[in-house]
């Protein structure tokens, strides 16, 4: 069996994090495996607390893991601090240069509270210039790359900042902060050039569901690590997580839980 890596950080609710990623590759019939970079104290409405672990137990966990089960694909979540994505990005040294990273840039939770310390960035974009694919959110696109993407001309020049400054093979500019239409914007090198593709989404009724990223990300990870195209595993992403929006549940006070296939009724 095919098996694909998070890392990422803890949330004790399994609705993010590096639980809910694992709960994705369990759906996408993958063996899931996990580093874990961060604990926090959270529920379904805050995060109240973020604790990063040991830089180096982070790195000792890559380096040990790698070494014995080295993954199909890989993804990145949460990093917490600059020390942390520093030792992540010594990690994945040991990581095959074939081997697909999907880099979701997390830098605050939906409360707001922040999950990357702002000197972090640096190396975070150095990760992301390495990556197969990075998923920013439209606040998350417009921090890293500092261009306006209020309009989609403005979101096709944060793509393109993304793939020829900073490295990426693509980028998927996620729309469902935007007003209206919630659609998503991928582009990717082919050849000389970048390619850009919106793809349409679907607004649903009954308030906000925790993790969509997280599990967007990790679906997009499960499908690389089981040697589909890009497109392809994108696609099938997208679909697992507007099913799971559709059907989301209401689990504790906060935020819906997604529903995932297998996992969730």
């Amino acid at each position: 069996m095919s098996s694909a890596l998070t890392i990422a950080g803890s949330d004790p609710t399994g609705g993010a994090g590096l639980q809910a990623d694992l709960q994705v590759f369990a759906a996408c019939q993958l063996q899931g495996s996990a580093v874990v970079t961060a604990l926090t104290v959270q529920d379904s409405a805050k995060v109240h607390r973020v604790l990063p672990v040991f830089p180096s137990v982070v790195l000792d966990q890559l380096r040990v893991l790698l070494a014995d089960t080295p993954p199909a694909a890989a993804k990145l979540g949460m990093l917490a601090t600059d020390d942390v994505a520093r030792s992540v990005q010594l990690g994945l040294a040991d990581l095959p240069a074939e081997t697909p990273i999907v880099v979701d840039p997390v830098l605050a939770a939906s409360d707001g509270s922040s999950l990357l310390e702002s000197r972090a960035e640096r190396v975070l974009l150095e990760l992301v210039g390495r990556s197969a694919l990075v998923t920013p959110n439209l606040v998350e696109a417009e921090r890293l790359t500092g261009i306006d993407v209020s309009t989609r001309s403005g979101c096709e020049r944060a793509a393109r900042e993304f793939v020829e400054a900073i490295g990426a093979q693509a980028v998927l500019v996620k729309g469902g902060h935007r007003a209206g239409a919630p659609d998503d914007l991928l582009a990717l090198r082919e050849g000389a050039s970048i390619q850009y593709e919106w793809l349409e989404g679907e607004r649903f009724e009954g308030g906000p569901v925790h993790g969509t990223g997280c599990a967007l990300s990790a679906a997009i990870t499960a499908h690389l690590a089981r040697k589909k195209g890009l497109r392809e595993s994108v696609q099938a992403g997208r679909l697992l997580v507007a099913e799971g929006i559709r059907d989301a549940l209401s689990i504790g006070s906060g935020a819906r839980r997604l529903a995932l296939p297998g996992i969730l009724p």
